[in-house]
């Protein structure tokens, strides 16, 4: 099962969105970014996957499948 973080970082590249632009778009701090897609943290608030999400143009359910 991919880890939310992988599920992040897939959907960004399928934009073709660097970890920058996605800073960008969503408000989340570039070391939050980072550390979820790197696993770091592997439980991020609702409210960070929402802006993510959102960014991403996703529902929050695809990111955390």
């Amino acid at each position: 099962m991919a880890t939310i973080g992988e599920n992040i970082k897939k959907a960004r590249n399928k934009l073709g969105l660097t970890q920058d632009d996605l800073v960008r778009k969503s408000g989340v701090k570039h070391t939050t970014l980072t550390k979820i897609e790197s696993d770091v943290v592997v439980k991020p608030s609702v409210q960070t996957v929402a802006k993510i999400a959102k960014a991403l143009s996703v529902n929050i359910e695809e990111l955390l499948k």
